[in-house]
């Protein structure tokens, strides 16, 4: 299980950002739909430069389409094979791989195959990662939450809050918008072929 953010800050010299220092395993841990966030950092932490959040995200189809008004977000694939749509553009990214999303560009992924994916988010400016703390729950595990329906409704009138604004359905593993039941059918096939 990830243990709660440590102590491991130190004052910085004045009009500096404060040390930070977050081991692994340790962060805030939230289920955010059917993810693990882990938020390793904030704009309070950071003095407002970025937030960085380790995500395991479930193979199938990710996020419904959404746009951040105010954060440019990049993804650092650690594991995993991901589909990822920005703009019109759509691009298979696996370990290793970099993506760049500017803000005010609807985007989204899938995770490809029978294996979670494991992601660094980081935010810039920070401010983003409170979103999935507001619209997920405390990690009552150190693995993926129970599947379920992604309820949109709760993440479009989070997401007023944050700049972020949901478009559309989520992507499917093939890059085609998954179909319009949700995601707990896709899912919930998934579970059955495990």
């Amino acid at each position: 299980m990830f243990t709660a953010i440590q102590t491991g800050d130190a004052p910085g010299a004045p009009g500096e950002s404060a040390l930070r220092h977050i081991s692994a395993g340790e962060g805030q841990p939230v289920w955010f739909t059917n993810n693990l966030m882990v938020v390793k950092a904030t704009a309070q932490s950071t003095a407002g430069a970025c937030g960085l959040i380790e995500a395991l995200s479930p193979a199938g189809p990710g996020p419904p389409l959404h746009v951040h008004h105010r954060e440019d977000e990049a993804f650092w694939i650690l594991e995993g094979h991901l589909t990822v749509r920005c703009g019109e553009r759509i691009f298979a990214a696996g370990p290793g791989s970099y993506t760049f999303l500017p803000r005010d560009i609807p985007h989204t992924f899938a995770v490809e195959g029978e294996l979670p994916a494991r992601i660094l988010s980081l935010c810039s400016p920070g401010g983003l990662e409170q979103y999935f703390v507001a619209a997920g729950r405390p990690a009552e595990s150190d693995g993926l939450p129970p599947a379920a329906p992604v309820d949109v409704a709760l993440l479009a009138r989070v997401g007023r809050d944050f700049g972020v604004e949901i478009l559309g359905p989520p992507m499917s593993p093939t890059g085609e918008p998954a179909p319009s039941a949700g995601l707990a059918r896709s899912r919930a096939k998934r579970e059955t072929h495990r």
